[in-house]
């Protein structure tokens, strides 16, 4: 578990989940992960634009903060899968939510890309 987060302020337990979760692509890999364990280069493959180093960075912090579990499987050539464990499971209605609102913001905001692009 991450330094630092018993230190956070009891009345926003927001700022504790935005220390595990914040950043880009955390989100999307336990989103990923939701829907079926997953290998290093699937996950690479269904997340265009993240790079093997930020993928590997973010798959060791959400590992070391009991979101996601590493299975070693000791064959040749090796073979490694990441799945959710029982905290990132219960995840799924946080980042359910978020799906439907991302959908929505899309919907409400055409004029909006993904990539931030206002046309």
């Amino acid at each position: 578990m991450r330094k630092g987060l018993h230190d956070k302020p009891a009345n926003c337990m927001v700022e504790v989940a935005m220390e595990i979760l914040g950043g880009r692509w955390k989100l999307a890999i336990v989103y990923k992960l939701l829907q079926r364990t997953h290998r290093f280069g699937e996950l690479q493959r269904e997340m265009p634009g993240i790079t093997p180093r930020m993928l590997t960075r973010q798959l060791r912090e959400l590992e070391e903060d009991g979101i996601i579990s590493r299975m070693v499987y000791r064959e040749v050539p090796p073979r490694v899968e990441y799945s959710l464990t029982d905290t990132g499971r219960s995840l799924e209605t946080i980042v359910g939510l978020l799906d439907t609102w991302g959908r929505s913001y899309l919907e409400d905001h055409p004029a909006v890309h993904a990539d931030g692009e206002v046309v």
